[in-house]
């Protein structure tokens, strides 16, 4: 590899949008280190395009309609071994064709973002049938059986608590680093509330509660969350961000009338900005989506996570002081106020999130991902 840029290959899936922000957020912090960076749906282009779509779509539907279903076949996985014929193979999906793509095109090095890939390279892996090391990114704040293998040569993980969990599962220390989630470079950036503020035209007397629905809309309950802000016995300013769902932008917009208190977004690309200007975040409990809180600095109150890793995660952030959980309007109520009232609360969380966020955890990685592909 002397005199040349190392290749490296990320793989994705685009089950949520988590695991393709990390990978984006990888793709451009070792571009910016000089490698040579192919980013790859692993469901799309090695398993079949087809089922990639059709099994996204069942996915987002399952979660909004049944999301119980998903918690249990999440539970299930996790106590189930690898290799078990109850998992259908899905730790081997994609397999022959990856193996093929990298015959044609050599890689230093291959990064999973997502459970599957990372199977299917631990499986080439131990067959034979690829030399060059991977290594594997977690995308939760929690050790899911389907994201340990036995061939991967680096872990990823956010938190010491997941590091503990991975030695417990007999992963060699020395292939675990507790990096972070890896994010793109805004959320690395010192933030000026009271200028992100200005910019967006909000009254620098009353807080900011951001309101985050996820990507594809699927924090429940949208409403019924601004209508706890609009009938809090104190005054904010709400940022409520639908995602894609422009169905429900518009269900919401109908709802407050105007309410100069409230903004409604649809998708919103700079969402640092939002979140540099808040006060509170009110959202499920998605791992990049905390992560970025955490490196801004942002508490948070979550409130309607979905069963499986959501609700992992949401217990994970509890334990770790670094957010309240509201399970009822009435909580929420109470806990958002309680966030924002009292002081000795928000100096207690601002010291937690201390301790967990890892703005540069990007360029950490990126740059132990390098010396991994120069056979380090």
């Amino acid at each position: 590899m002397t005199g040349r840029a190392p290749r490296i290959l990320i793989l994705t899936a685009s089950y949520g949008s988590g695991h393709n922000r990390v990978a984006a957020a990888l793709r451009q912090a070792l571009s910016a280190e000089g490698a040579e960076v192919e980013v790859i749906d692993h469901f799309a282009r090695f398993v079949d395009l087809r089922f990639a779509l059709v099994t996204q779509t069942l996915y987002l539907a399952i979660l909004k309609a049944a999301p119980a279903l998903w918690g249990f076949a999440y539970r299930l996985a996790d106590r189930l071994p690898v290799e078990s014929p109850l998992l259908f193979g899905m730790n081997r999906l994609g397999a022959a064709k990856l193996a093929r793509h990298l015959a044609r095109h050599p890689a230093d090095l291959v990064i999973s973002t997502h459970p599957t890939p990372a199977g299917a390279l631990s499986r080439l892996c131990g067959r034979g049938r690829i030399a060059c090391p991977h290594a594997t990114v977690f995308t939760d704040f929690v050790a899911h059986t389907q994201w340990v293998y036995p061939h991967v040569e680096r872990y990823f993980v956010p938190a010491e608590e997941v590091q503990a969990r991975l030695l417990e599962r007999g992963i060699p220390s020395d292939r675990i680093r507790v990096s972070g989630i890896p994010l793109q470079p805004a959320f690395a950036s010192p933030v000026d509330r009271s200028a992100l503020r200005a910019e967006l035209g909000l009254l620098a007397e009353l807080p900011v509660v951001l309101v985050m629905a996820g990507l594809h809309g699927t924090l429940g309950g949208l409403g019924e969350v601004v209508r706890v802000l609009t009938a809090l016995p104190l005054a904010v300013q709400a940022l409520v961000v639908c995602g894609q769902d422009r169905g429900l932008a518009r269900r919401l917009e109908r709802l407050i009338r105007g309410d100069p208190r409230v903004r409604v977004y649809g998708y919103v690309e700079g969402i640092h900005r939002l979140m540099g200007g808040a006060d509170l975040l009110v959202s499920k409990a998605g791992a990049v989506t905390m992560a970025e809180a955490l490196a801004l600095e942002l508490p948070a109150v979550l409130f309607r996570s979905l069963p499986g890793q959501e609700r992992a995660n949401e217990a994970f952030l509890e334990a770790a002081g670094v957010a309240l959980v509201a399970r009822s309007r009435q909580e929420l109520t109470e806990q958002v106020v309680h966030c924002l009232i009292d002081p000795a609360l928000r100096l207690k969380l601002a010291e937690n999130i201390q301790r967990l966020r890892r703005p540069d955890a990007a360029r950490t990685v990126a740059r132990e991902l390098l010396v991994l592909s120069r056979g380090g």
